[in-house]
């Protein structure tokens, strides 16, 4: 068996684990098809603050991005900027290179972070990279991340949890996804508004009102105000839906106007 493929399903495995032990082999055989959908917007900066960065963050920032292509200039930022960042300034450089977005600069910021004496475990700050990764499509590291969320001893929570449905729903494996999606119900995640919205536009986006019909049924036990969710969720995907239409119609006319001239 190829080594990427065995480190796949070994980390499969573990998300299965952290999730739910058992029940696993009998949901995946119900569950099979593809879905194409968006995940949502990035969520704003986990941390509390005015907005500004100090000069040492901009400048460790924009150091990281000019050596990002020589492991040894790369070596050397980490050494004489990075290392000397106050903890609040190395998470507004870590965010900041997210929202750019500088995805591999902002993971070895979060390897470095991890090896910091003030460094704990945190779900957001898992939750940020997985948000991002999955935006990207880049499913593997998805799971390398939650993987490594429940190794230093962090139980899943609903927010990574949906992080991971959104990032399968993105590459098309809705499978993953309800898998996921059951799993976190049994292990005592309780899907919030974001969970259940994400699920049932993009499965219905993609036609699968069956199983939209079980998320929709599950409102009823995890929302106070289940009807009115729905209504506002199914307002909203219309007014979508409808948009959409008129930009198609619209570009379909450009085309036809173009091969009459």
């Amino acid at each position: 068996m190829p080594i990427n493929m065995c480190s796949s399903q070994m980390r499969i495995q573990s998300i299965q684990r952290a999730l739910h032990p058992f029940g696993f082999d009998e949901l995946q055989s119900r569950l099979s098809t593809t879905i194409t959908c968006g995940l949502r917007k990035p969520l704003r900066t986990r941390r509390q603050n005015d907005g500004v960065l100090s000069t040492e963050a901009i400048q460790a920032v924009q150091s990281l991005k000019l050596a990002a292509k020589n492991p040894s200039k790369l070596q050397h930022v980490f050494n004489s900027k990075i290392n000397r960042l106050l903890k609040d300034d190395l998470l507004d450089a870590f965010a900041e290179l997210q929202r750019q977005p500088q995805l591999d600069l902002a993971l070895k910021v979060f390897e470095f972070m991890r090896n910091e004496a003030w460094y704990e475990p945190d779900h957001s700050l898992y939750g940020d990279l997985m948000l991002m990764f999955g935006k990207k499509k880049l499913i593997d590291q998805v799971e390398k991340l939650f993987t490594e969320l429940t190794e230093e001893g962090l139980k899943p929570d609903t927010r990574v949890c949906t992080e991971l449905i959104g990032a399968y729903l993105k590459v098309d494996m809705i499978e993953k996804a309800m898998e996921t999606y059951e799993l976190m119900k049994t292990s005592g995640c309780i899907p919030d508004e974001l969970t259940l919205t994400i699920m049932i536009r993009n499965l219905e986006n993609a036609g699968r009102d069956d199983l939209s019909a079980i998320v929709k049924n599950d409102c009823a036990e995890y929302l106070d105000a289940p009807e009115k969710f729905l209504k506002g969720v199914a307002r909203k995907f219309g007014y979508e839906r409808k948009r959409l239409d008129e930009v198609s119609k619209s570009q379909s006319t450009l085309v036809v106007s173009q091969e009459n001239n």
